[in-house]
Formats: structure tokens, C-alpha cells, sequence
């Protein structure tokens, strides 16, 4: 399918995860599918852009929950990105999920707002690679 020219500007707008880059060379082909998130930060920051810019696909894929259908995942995410908007992460630490790693945490602030109110959720996060092997995707599994 040919990219219209929303998709083409929106590329050229900066990043919501604050890496500095712009959305199409930072988080934008994780949410394509044309890159893989090679550490567990870059997957906690392509996370956080996927909930800025509703990219409810890529949050269902990136985070394994076999316990509840696809159906009610999507549901509640939708939900989710109606009223929340979010505006800014900080990540305040990264112990591990290197290139070489099969597990790793990442210690967050993120900053939202949501009925009319600025709040931050921080949580320290646990990602580790699909079947535990360095060839598997990360994947975000829950908060510590």
C-alpha cells in the first residue's frame, strides 16, 4: 500500500519517545515492522511512541498476554489512547537488555495527561527476548 502524504510528514516530526530523532529514523519502522528493536530501551521508547500515537498493533505484538484475547487487548487500548495523551519519557535507568543480553529493565518516568490532569506513571520494567534466545524479539513482560 502506497504511504500518503500524512504518513510522509508525520515521519519528519520529532519522535515522541525524546530520543531527538525524527518519528521515520527513530520508532516509526519499529511500528512498521520494517526494524526490530535491538535493546530493551529502544523497545520501552518505540513502546512509549506506539501510546502516543495510538499504534495499537505494534503494543499488542510487543507484549505478550496469552491470558486475555486480542479482541479485549485492542479494546482496551483504544479506550486507553482516547484519553490519555501523553507528552513526555524519561528514562532514568537501564540495567542490561544490551545487543548481547536476553533480559533487561528499564526504570521510566512517563508524563500524561488524562482528564484534564498531568500525572507520570514510573515504573521499572522487565523485557526479555522471545524463547529467551538472542536471535527472539524483545518483548516487554510486566513491571517489577
Amino acid at each position: 500500500m502506497a504511504r500518503g502524504f500524512a504518513d510522509a510528514t508525520a515521519d519528519r516530526a520529532a519522535c515522541p519517545c525524546g530520543s531527538g530523532a525524527k518519528l521515520g529514523s527513530c520508532c516509526g519502522p519499529f511500528h512498521q515492522g520494517l526494524m526490530k528493536a535491538q535493546t530493551a530501551e529502544q523497545l520501552m521508547r518505540s513502546r512509549y511512541s506506539a501510546y502516543a500515537l495510538g499504534e495499537i498493533e505494534y503494543l499488542i505484538a510487543s507484549h505478550p498476554e496469552p491470558d486475555i484475547s486480542i479482541q479485549k487487548r485492542r479494546r482496551e487500548l483504544r479506550i486507553n489512547s482516547r484519553q490519555i495523551r501523553w507528552i513526555e519519557l524519561e528514562i532514568l535507568a537501564v540495567e542490561c537488555g544490551g545487543i548481547e543480553d536476553c533480559q533487561g529493565t528499564v526504570q521510566f518516568a512517563a508524563h500524561f495527561i488524562a482528564a484534564g490532569q498531568r500525572r507520570c506513571l514510573q515504573e521499572t520494567s522487565l523485557f526479555q527476548r522471545r524463547d529467551g534466545q538472542l536471535s527472539g524479539d524483545w518483548l516487554y513482560i510486566r513491571a517489577l
